[in-house]
């Protein structure tokens, strides 16, 4: 599928193993894992950020490999998964600081344009989320109150 403001269409990533039994030199339970993630979720990180610490400090390849569940599903297991999801997240995120960014340089008439693009992105995601029930019917995007969301 191609982008939605940009050119391109983005297909190149890397690829998952095909076997997805764990690895036979991996030495954690699937119960080890699931605290790890509590753990992690207790600090305050979000799923992918637990699965890059899980990667790069304990030697998880696949989470689902070995628990056979992803990591949002363990948090939405445990009470632990974020209110909005991640990716909607950080879109406002991003939103919020450009609209900074342009309260003290009103010329920026790219940046302006910009905002538009990501804000119509916040709309689409926030349109599938709600059909999706994983955002309340009456959950809706506002620009004064996205700070407040992302802080």
């Amino acid at each position: 599928m191609g982008r939605m403001h940009s050119r391109g269409k983005g297909m190149s990533s890397s690829a998952l193993p095909y076997k997805k039994s764990p690895p036979s030199w991996l030495k954690t339970s699937s119960t080890e894992v699931e605290e790890l993630i509590g753990k992690f979720a207790k600090k305050g990180a979000t799923p992918s950020q637990i699965g890059v610490m899980l990667r790069d400090s304990h030697g998880v390849p696949q989470v689902n490999g070995i628990t056979g569940s992803k990591v949002l599903r363990i948090l939405k297991k445990n009470g632990l998964a974020p209110d909005i999801p991640e990716d909607l997240y950080y879109m406002i995120k991003k939103a919020v600081v450009m609209r900074k960014h342009l309260e003290v340089n009103r010329k920026d008439k790219d940046g302006k344009f910009r905002l538009i693009l990501v804000e119509s992105r916040i709309h689409r995601l926030a349109r599938y989320y709600k059909r999706v029930k994983k955002l309340a019917p009456n959950w809706k995007y506002e620009s004064s109150t996205a700070s407040a969301l992302v802080a």
